[in-house]
């Protein structure tokens, strides 16, 4: 268990505010890193390599410990978000706190597979639609998948505009056996300082009434659409 872990932060409890387990209890932990540079990237501390000298390396055994620390010894759901948590070293991780009684959920675009996915509770798959100037690769997001091998796997989709809304449209066309969530985008930035964001919810009210406008006169009735919870609470505020 010698893998270094690069963590830009590990915080909580607090609740899942996105996706399949909006709501529900978890401790994070954020990686740091990223093969992706989404335009509208709202973590850009966890992504950016000027970020890079507050990446705290550190052992499984060590995150373990700070996760054990804020959860007061009691399991929870453990969520591993970036940057893409799927680039660092994260299977002794998972089975230090499954030994435990922890389960683990994690979010990755879909663009590197670890056998470790196996063991998760839950792997969210949000491929990035074209508002984010990335580009999918179908075959791994297929390898993503295919090495979950039976573990919970959904899309998260964000959608901004009409064209993203066809690309989720295409994404779940690929993959009918996975369930959809689809999330209004969130143009606002993080502040570098970690003080409270000027979130525009009005734009993202909008947008959210858009979009369940739009997936109804599509009769897309197997997609749910959900918003950022945590954003409605705490705007784009670091470490909640």
């Amino acid at each position: 268990m010698s893998d270094v872990i690069r963590i830009s932060e590990i915080f909580g409890p607090t609740i899942q505010g996105e996706g399949a387990l909006i709501g529900v209890p978890t401790v994070f932990v954020r990686t740091g890193g990223c093969d992706y540079r989404c335009v509208w990237c709202d973590s850009l501390h966890a992504v950016d390599s000027d970020y890079r000298r507050d990446w705290a390396p550190m052992s499984a055994g060590a995150v373990m410990d700070e996760v054990r620390r804020l959860s007061g010894g009691q399991p929870l759901t453990v969520t591993l978000s970036g940057g893409n948590p799927a680039i660092q070293p994260l299977g002794d991780l998972i089975a230090l706190g499954r030994a435990e009684g922890y389960g683990f959920a994690m979010e990755t675009q879909g663009s590197v597979a670890r056998d470790w996915f196996a063991q998760l509770e839950m792997l969210v798959l949000s491929p990035k639609p074209p508002s984010s100037e990335m580009q999918t690769d179908w075959a791994l997001l297929q390898d993503c998948i295919d090495a979950a091998r039976g573990a919970p796997t959904v899309l998260k989709i964000v959608v901004f505009d009409e064209a993203d809304f066809a690309y989720a449209r295409d994404v779940a066309a690929r993959h009918p056996e996975l369930p959809v969530y689809l999330q209004p985008g969130n143009h606002t930035p993080p502040p570098a300082d970690q003080a409270d964001a000027v979130v525009d919810l009005a734009g993202i009210e909008c947008r959210m009434r858009w979009l369940v406008d739009r997936v109804i006169a599509d009769h897309w009735h197997a997609a749910r659409v959900l918003p950022q919870l945590h954003v409605m609470l705490w705007g784009n505020k670091r470490g909640v």
